[in-house]
Order: C-alpha cells, then sequence, then structure tokens
C-alpha cells in the first residue's frame, strides 16, 4: 500500500517516499483514513511505530483545505522534548512550509511565541503549564481551534495533567476534531478520554501495554549496593553503542552521571533542573555520537526519538508499570532490534511482577556471578553508588509541564 490509497494529497505522499518513507506503517493505515474522514479517534500503538506522522500527515491535508487565520491545530504533549521532538517532523513533513507552527514549552521565550503567535502560527505545540501561562495572559486565542491532538495521552490525561488539560479544552470549541495517541491506555484514563470525544474511533495496532516485539527485555537481580558496578559491567559486556539510562530522580540522575564520566564514559544528562538549552544540547550530543550514555530522569521516556538506541537500561525501576513500556520504547524503533536492561534489587521485584503483569510479557531474569544480592568489595564504587540510589522512594512529580 502507497500514501496516495489512504486519501493523502500527491504532493504529502511525494514528500514521505523523499524522506524515504515508501510504505505506511500499520498504525498509519488505519489511523490516517480516520482522521481525514473528521472523527475522533484514540490510537494504541507501540512507541515507534510512526504515531507522530499517523496524525501530522492528514491534520496537514485538513488544514491546506481552506485558509483562515489564528491556531487551528492544538497538539499538547507532557514534556518539552516531546514537543520539539513533533515540531521537528512536521517541518519535516511540510515541505511547503505552509502550516506556519509555534512550540509553547516553559525554558523558551515566552516573547518569542507571542510574536510567533501575533505572525499568525498555524498550528500550535504546546506543554500544559506554557500554555495555561499564554492564556492567562491572552496571547492566544483557542476559539478558532479545529484538531486537538493529545499525544502520550496516558499521561496528559493522569491526575497530575487533567485539571490543567480540562482548563485548556473549555477553552476550545466544542465542534472540533481530538486525536488521542499513546502507546499505553489504562481503562480509567480511556474513560476520562471519552468525556472529551464525539464517539471515537479506537485504532489499536498492537495489544496495548506491550513493548515492541523487536525489544528483548531482561532484568539483573542484584544486590543494592552493586548496581553501580554492575552498571559499568554491563556497558562494557554488552557492547552499548548507544545506551538511555534511566534513573527515578533528578538527583540521581546528576550523581550517577558523575560516576559514569569518572569511569571514562562518554555521558550526559537530562532532567526537570537542568535549563531547556542543556537538555536540548544533551539531546543533540547523543543523536551525533558524542555521548555514548545518556542519563535520564522520565521526562526523556515519552520524548527522544533516536532510531539507533542499542539499549535502554533501567538502573532504578520505574514508579508506574506505564513508564516501563514507555522507557524500553525509546529502543527497537522503527523496525530496529533493541536491548532492554533493568537493575532488580530484591525491593524491586514486587514492582517487576506489576510490570509483567501489565504488559502480559515474561521479562527473562540473569544472575551474574557476584551479583545476585551478594556485596562485592569494591568499596570506592559502593560508596558512590549509595549516593546515587539515594532517594530512590516511590515519589512521582506532579508538576504541570511547562
Amino acid at each position: 500500500m502507497i500514501f496516495t490509497e489512504l486519501g493523502l494529497h500527491t504532493a504529502l505522499a511525494s514528500r514521505c517516499a523523499f524522506l524515504g518513507f515508501t510504505e505506511p506503517t500499520p498504525v498509519q493505515r488505519q489511523a490516517i483514513p480516520v482522521i481525514l474522514s473528521g472523527s475522533d479517534l484514540i490510537g494504541c500503538a507501540a512507541t515507534g511505530t510512526g504515531k507522530t506522522a499517523a496524525f501530522l500527515l492528514p491534520m496537514l491535508q485538513r488544514l491546506s483545505t481552506k485558509q483562515s487565520g489564528g491556531v487551528r491545530a492544538l497538539i499538547l504533549a507532557p514534556t518539552r522534548e516531546l514537543a520539539s521532538q513533533i515540531a521537528e517532523n512536521l517541518q519535516m513533513l511540510d515541505a511547503k512550509k505552509k502550516a506556519t507552527s509555534v512550540t509553547i514549552v516553559g525554558g523558551a521565550s515566552m516573547n518569542k511565541q507571542r510574536i510567533a503567535l501575533r505572525r499568525g502560527a498555524m498550528v500550535a505545540i504546546a506543554t500544559p503549564g506554557r500554555l495555561l501561562d499564554h492564556l492567562e495572559n491572552r496571547t492566544i486565542d483557542l476559539s478558532r481551534v479545529e484538531t486537538l491532538v493529545l499525544d502520550e495521552a496516558d499521561r496528559m490525561l493522569d491526575m497530575g495533567f487533567l485539571p490543567a488539560i480540562r482548563s485548556i479544552i473549555s477553552r476550545l470549541p466544542s465542534e472540533r476534531q481530538t486525536l488521542l495517541f499513546s502507546a499505553t491506555m489504562p481503562p480509567p484514563i480511556e474513560q476520562i478520554a471519552c468525556e472529551h470525544m464525539r464517539r471515537p474511533k479506537v485504532v489499536e495496532v498492537n495489544p496495548r501495554n506491550k513493548a515492541a516485539v523487536t525489544v528483548k527485555q531482561t532484568a539483573y537481580p542484584v544486590a543494592t549496593e552493586s548496581k553501580t558496578t554492575l552498571l559499568l559491567h554491563l556497558l562494557e559486556r554488552e557492547q552499548c553503542l548507544r545506551a538511555l539510562v534511566f534513573t527515578r530522580t533528578r538527583r540521581g540522575a546528576e550523581r550517577l552521571s558523575r560516576v559514569l564520566a569518572a569511569s571514562q564514559h562518554q555521558v550526559d544528562r537530562i532532567h526537570a533542573d537542568r535549563s531547556q538549552s542543556q537538555r536540548e544540547a544533551a539531546l543533540r550530543g547523543f543523536k551525533d555520537g558524542r555521548c555514548r550514555v545518556l542519563v535520564a530522569t522520565d521526562i526523556a521516556a515519552r520524548g527522544i526519538d533516536v532510531d539507533s538506541v542499542t539499549h535502554v537500561i533501567n538502573f532504578d525501576v520505574p514508579a508506574t508499570p506505564e513508564d516501563y513500556v514507555h522507557r524500553v520504547g525509546r529502543t527497537g524503533r522503527a523496525g530496529n532490534v533493541g536491548q532492554a536492561i533493568t537493575l532488580l534489587t530484591p525491593v524491586d521485584e514486587l514492582s517487576m511482577l506489576e510490570i509483567e503483569k501489565l504488559t502480559g510479557q515474561k521479562v527473562e531474569r540473569v544472575v551474574l556471578p557476584g551479583f545476585g544480592g551478594i556485596t562485592l568489595s569494591t568499596k570506592p564504587l559502593r560508596s558512590l553508588d549509595r549516593r546515587s540510589s539515594g532517594g530512590t522512594r516511590s515519589f512521582r512529580s506532579r508538576r504541570i509541564g511547562r
């Protein structure tokens, strides 16, 4: 099947061919005709399967059918990184730059965002917190929005974001198209979603809440004080060409990145305490290969689109099972094979069982000699590990994305 058979105009199909997208992915085959018809849609598919293009392509076509001023499409994302990634994809697909856009995120100049809005931006790609700032300052008008997209909808509709999302939706026209996309969609979140939709069609390409089949999942039981030693061992043994290492806390990310740098690894980090320019620089370095290991909190679990991530390593087991699915989805993208490794301390075993229950997938346990609950004699590393694993209580930030 080719893109024109889905109802896309020749110009958009030609652009896809130019970019090397010769055939639509399964989620694109199912979602694009539904979106072009004007129906609301809930789309569930594994990460790395082309969900972003699945809503951007038909949205671009619908925007081209008539010319009118103001913001006509609003895309909401939970993190700055994901919003920036969507903006890059939009610019890439919109070869003639007919759909002017503005990215509205915290950490960036509000004045530049105001200027782009005054110049007539047609598409707004935003995190909820900064968008609310503009609404309160009356620097954005959402009364002409025809299409609302909630990307990573499960995160957007959880209890942390829900008040902000409801406030934003109350400013939108009731006659609009609403599109929700995510790799995970718990039933309570789907019920909330349907409150804001009109008889949505459901596109479910893969069984929801599962990691992509291209990702091999492994868990390594380890004593808490030996986690850093095991991580250093695995980074060498597994020949990690490009590894994304997740911690649960910002402080843990900072400390672990220092440990890795002291061990001569090319490393950088992304977390909420870093400035927007620092986060963008870290991501650029990771994409172009100057940084081999990127240490991140869960703000990166839904905003990094790098096809060549060979390994995702959960240094800390995530706070929720859904976050595990999004983390491991950073590897095995675009049909590539990936490795997902979890360092599993005794206190994490129940959390791992919850992950397996959600995904319906058994994660293989591999016990390495000297690590399965046995304390090693590497005192300097053990001391550093206590510091890097500090603060890993079950805490989940509820700050509204800015």
